[in-house]
């Protein structure tokens, strides 16, 4: 049956087809996202939820969304998903961080041109016949100091756009490395040489509690006497309380200011400050980045939904078209082993250890470890998928760990899984063959090789004669037929794992039976 996907915001029609041309359903409904009860009502038949920024996917909503896989935000800003939530659901929220990156960093560069030269009012001045020449003296931009706070994908595009104007670009940003500042010419400062340095500041960074008002009045204090600030990022990063009396008494030389605390901003402390440029949130309003990001939410979504492949998700490791179909073997191949490990462990686990040997190790492995640890919690959470949890796992004090090796055995690929408890360490081991099947190949540090079917027989008993009879007889008097049989030991007389695939359920009065057979340590029927 094919995907179907709801976009419940105005979005480009070209969007709509390409969902269509990807082998997707798809239901244009872009008023539907403003109305909270509607949306509640029918997100429950759809795989895929399209939006912008009037829709907002709240907790409420997910509750409802019982078939959601994706949420596609076209855009870069995505406060109006809770996250936290879509994760617990198993929902993947995606973005679109590079499409509107060009038009947001021309608006950043136009609206410092605009609060430099005082346009705007010079405009509405010219128009009322005033001709006030010497009213609007401005500020040249050349030779000047930029100071970007976040110097991401649409700051490093302010930083080449400003270079270009012949002027010295200096940023604060935590993650920015020596390197990448060389790279793209500018010069890595904290945040108080960038206030104290810098004449115009502009703001390109998320809103977190870390930059929550950022640019306070202790920052501002910190400012040199008449800089100017430009916020096209985000509202909330700026005091505005503090900037309009840093502007009135002329500390602050102008503001730009294209976001707001609340939007729709009808009312703000900035408007009608001296020198102040306000527009009402247009960092990504041109007609190429609307059509731009629509596409790529469009292409991101439809690509998840028909082929698995993961990209700009905030919430799961991205997992490339091309390497999806490579990875999806051993994506199945972790699940089962995390299943596996997860089914036969009675205790509380502590910690989970994947390692990773040969080919696999170059591979993709944040995915395929989510993979293991979806895995490991399925037992005992029915609902975690590989989105959900890496968290769950968290919130539960799991630590996880994974290894990366280069090839030592005879298996091109292998990935050990071990589950860590306070009793003991118990681990499984599997490949993938050039079928493309998974294999368990070790229990325990036992050498077996073996598929797994749908219910599987696992018992560890002690080798000696006699078992194997009896376990048969068994399973035979109970009419449970033995479809595959898999025997490993330690050395002989020591211990040893038996792992049969059956054909349907083992009534609990077998499993009885099979446990008070003398040698047999556990018993335990496994279903992948």
């Amino acid at each position: 049956m094919a995907p179907k996907v709801l976009i419940s915001d105005k979005l480009s029609a070209a969007a709509v087809e390409i969902f269509k041309e990807r082998g997707c359903e798809v239901d244009f409904l872009p008023d539907v996202g403003k109305d909270k009860e509607k949306l509640a009502e029918i997100i429950g038949q759809y795989d895929g939820l399209a939006i912008r920024s009037a829709t907002k996917v709240t907790e409420k909503i997910l509750a409802a969304a019982d078939n959601l896989k994706v949420v596609g935000r076209a855009g870069i800003g995505v406060d109006n998903v809770d996250i936290p939530a879509a994760t617990a659901k198993g929902v993947i929220v995606m973005n679109t961080p590079f499409g509107n990156a060009i038009t947001t960093a021309e608006h950043a560069v136009a609206m410092m041109f605009a609060v430099a030269r005082q346009i705007p009012a010079a405009d509405a001045s010219t128009q009322a016949g005033k001709w006030e020449k010497s009213k609007f003296m401005g500020t040249e931009i050349t030779s000047k100091t930029l100071g970007l706070i976040g110097c991401g994908n649409i700051g490093s595009i302010v930083a080449d756009r400003a270079i270009g104007l012949k002027m010295r670009v200096i940023a604060f940003d935590p993650f920015l490395s020596e390197e990448r500042a060389q790279d793209i010419g500018v010069e890595k400062v904290d945040l108080d040489t960038l206030l104290a340095r810098a004449d115009f500041i502009t703001l390109h960074t998320p809103l977190t509690d870390k930059t929550r008002n950022i640019i306070d009045a202790s920052a501002i204090e910190k400012m040199k006497h008449g800089a100017y600030l430009i916020n096209c990022a985000r509202g909330g990063l700026v005091d505005e309380v503090a900037l309009r009396a840093a502007l009135d008494s002329g500390k602050v030389g102008g503001a730009a200011i294209d976001v707001f605390a609340e939007e729709p901003a009808k009312e703000n402390p900035l408007f009608g400050a001296p020198n102040v440029v306000c527009t009402p949130h247009l960092g990504a309003s041109t007609s190429e980045a609307q059509e731009n990001v629509a596409l790529q939410v469009a292409e991101q979504m439809a690509d998840y939904l028909i082929k698995g492949a993961v990209s700009n998700a905030l919430n799961m490791p991205s997992i490339t078209a091309e390497e999806a179909p490579k990875l999806t073997p051993f994506v199945k191949l972790a699940e089962l082993l995390g299943s596996f490990a997860g089914q036969a462990t009675e205790t509380a686990i502590k910690g989970i250890r994947i390692e990773y040997e040969g080919d696999v190790a170059e591979m993709n492995v944040k995915a395929l470890t989510a993979a293991a640890v979806t895995g490991v919690l399925q037992p005992l959470l029915q609902t975690v998928n590989m989105v959900s949890a890496p968290v769950m796992a968290k919130e539960r004090g799991i630590t996880i760990e994974d290894i990366r090796r280069e090839q030592h055995g005879v298996y091109e690929n292998y990935i050990r899984l071990t589950i860590i408890t306070e009793r003991q360490e118990r681990s499984v081991a599997g490949t993938v063959f050039s079928d493309g099947k998974p294999r368990i190949i070790q229990i325990k540090g036992i050498n077996m090789e073996a598929e797994l079917g749908a219910n599987m027989l696992y018992v560890t008993n002690d080798d000696k004669p006699g078992f194997i009879g009896q376990l048969g007889s068994i399973l035979g008097e109970a009419g449970v037929n033995i479809a595959t049989f898999n025997l490993g030991r330690k050395a002989e007389g020591e211990q040893a794992i038996c792992l049969v695939e059956v054909d349907g359920e083992i009534p609990a009065d077998a499993l009885e039976k099979i446990a008070a057979i003398g040698q047999v340590n556990q018993v335990k029927q496994l279903h992948f």
